[in-house]
């Protein structure tokens, strides 16, 4: 959390590289907002900070329907907390606590549930349980400004069993009702359109290129100022469309999906593919600590995310000792045979039950796919390490998987052709000093060249 004095400075100026970082309760009103909100400024003697949406509203502040802090970019601080309480609060964010609460948080975590209890109490002052119930109503809150979905429907899709649930829910926590947000239903929609934030900077015409070089047709799709694509997740399918807006530092995103139940953790999925929670600022103020002048850093750089790991690492199979172009067209070719309407990328269980008799390719490189596949279809994506048995899956394909499929910020591939092309050219880097952003290092390096 910064000083007061810092942020007293960062809410007059209104910089946007702020939000998100911390929320400004005034004591006056009783509302919390974000340090960029329009209204006139709050008299400092009374004003309190928090530095989560969540402490403000414990306090009693119900948020601003102004600045709307639900819609604030994601906040992770990546130094000087406790591993464990990061990656729980991470999960939370990405709605996994409806997968099972409490016991699957802490069997995901591999800790006990009163351990991880104890690490969110001192770290953010509030029960794991306590906290999920708040995103939970900030996801809802979002869905209820941002969209026409019906009220029932927002309740699910927001991870409550029940409508009486979710309204009481809501009133604690928010100090709101659903329908103060809105006053009224209405018809239930095939589609909805969300406005999700980013702290600049944000270097579109990177994440742009790069991901359209790669777009496997027809599964994604890009043009000069978006990013699409269409997903399966859970037992639903779905597409997104993201177009980015400079002036508003965001990207507006329009979302198909069969069930509306899994749109918190799809959201979630869209935020990390387009990487828009990292703090580019930060994360280039350690490489440049690393380094100095000897590497240019480009401003803004992101992870271009794929879908989900097991697509990663058939692609990154698919790309061995093979051209991006070659690639591309495999994955393609791989889509059309086996991938649901032809515009699905295909599942593990497709995959594991296919001879690939389509491709042009080396046996054992056919065999190393099916070989994946059965793996995942068999015992899931928890442990992509383990896909280092498999004869044909080496460490490159494993760490591109964690790196594009998990957005695993600290991986260095440095057996990549690409870096070890650039590094000719920057003899004196340690990539070990650039943890515990490494893959951010990985793709500054390709882009030297």
């Amino acid at each position: 959390m910064y000083p007061p004095d810092i942020c007293q400075t960062a809410r007059m100026s209104r910089d946007k590289r702020f939000d998100g970082l911390f929320y400004v309760a005034v004591r006056s009103t009783g509302i919390y907002c974000r340090p960029i909100c329009p209204a006139p400024a709050a008299k400092e003697h009374n004003v309190q900070y928090y530095q989560h949406a969540h402490q403000a509203a414990l306090a009693g502040f119900r948020p601003c329907l102004r600045c709307r802090p639900d819609a604030s970019p994601g906040s992770y601080p990546w130094l000087g907390a406790q591993t464990t309480a990061l990656r729980g609060k991470k999960l939370i964010d990405q709605g996994q606590w409806r997968e099972g609460g409490l016991p699957a948080l802490a069997a995901r975590l591999g800790v006990s549930q009163s351990y991880i209890s104890q690490l969110f109490k001192r770290h953010y002052g509030i029960a794991p349980g306590q906290y999920a119930q708040f995103v939970q109503c900030q996801f809802a809150k979002q869905l209820l400004q941002q969209t026409q979905l019906k009220i029932t429907d927002i309740a699910f899709a927001s991870g409550f069993n029940s409508v009486r649930r979710f309204n009481d829910a809501f009133k604690q926590l928010l100090k709101l009702t659903p329908s103060d947000i809105r006053s009224r239903t209405s018809p239930a929609q095939q589609h909805i359109n969300l406005f999700l934030s980013f702290r600049p900077p944000y270097d579109w015409p990177a994440m742009q290129q790069f991901l359209a070089k790669r777009a496997v047709d027809p599964v994604e799709w890009v043009d000069s100022n978006s990013y699409g694509r269409t997903f399966e997740y859970a037992s639903c399918k779905g597409q997104f469309n993201a177009v980015f807006d400079r002036a508003k530092q965001g990207f507006w995103v329009d979302i198909t999906l069969t069930d509306w139940s899994h749109l918190q953790a799809v959201v979630a999925n869209i935020r990390r593919v387009l990487d828009l929670d990292a703090d580019t600022e930060v994360i280039n103020q350690q490489l440049h600590r690393a380094f100095g002048e000897c590497l240019p850093l480009k401003q803004g750089l992101r992870l271009p995310g794929i879908w989900e790991p097991f697509e990663a690492g058939i692609r990154a199979v698919l790309g061995q000792q093979v051209s991006v172009s070659a690639a591309r067209q495999l994955s393609k070719t791989l889509v059309a045979s086996l991938g649901d309407e032809g515009r699905y990328f295909p599942r593990a269980h497709q995959v594991a039950q296919s001879e690939l008799s389509f491709f042009k390719m080396p046996a054992r490189r056919k065999q190393a796919i099916i070989d994946l596949a059965r793996h995942v279809s068999s015992h899931g994506i928890d442990d992509i390490d383990a896909w280092l048995t498999i004869k044909g899956i080496g460490p490159w394909t494993v760490n591109y998987a964690k790196m594009r499929g998990l957005s695993d910020p600290d991986i260095y591939l440095g057996g990549d052709l690409g870096v070890k092309k650039a590094l000719q050219h920057l003899p004196n880097i340690n990539p070990e000093a650039c943890a515990p952003f490494r893959s951010y290092l990985t793709f500054q390096l390709w882009q030297q060249l």
